[in-house]
């Protein structure tokens, strides 16, 4: 049967973040074709057990990643609880690159505006 409210009253009891998760997962115009993920996330529940399967979920949610492969790729590699590394800061001085150009160099040279009155004198030049 295709009864989400049951399916997200099974992920809520499970923990906050897991039932969050089932709910982003079925918040689409058609649900019935997320179910299987549901079932998926709640076979995670089972093999990992909730704490983790939550921490994963509230990780994911924070990032705005709904799948429910990366939730079980989080569990695998033990990743639930980390946080992402902030790039580090480049040091004061910036290496120009091997190839680099002067900003110079793609500038398009345009050529000079035409008097609308030499344009009209060559015509009547041609003219003649």
């Amino acid at each position: 049967m295709r009864d989400l409210d049951r399916l997200r009253r099974m992920a809520a009891e499970h923990g906050p973040a897991i039932g969050a998760y089932a709910t982003a997962l079925l918040d689409i115009p058609l649900p019935w074709t997320k179910m299987r993920q549901v079932y998926a996330l709640l076979g995670l529940v089972k093999k990992w057990g909730p704490a983790r399967v939550d921490a994963a979920c509230a990780s994911a949610l924070e990032h705005e990643q709904v799948n429910v492969g990366l939730i079980g790729r989080m569990l695998e590699r033990g990743t639930e609880h980390t946080t992402a590394a902030s790039p580090p800061t480049p040091a004061g001085t910036v290496i120009p690159g091997r190839f680099a150009r002067d900003p110079g160099h793609f500038a398009v040279q345009l050529p000079e505006r035409i008097a609308p009155d030499a344009v009209a004198v060559a015509l009547a030049e041609d003219a003649r």
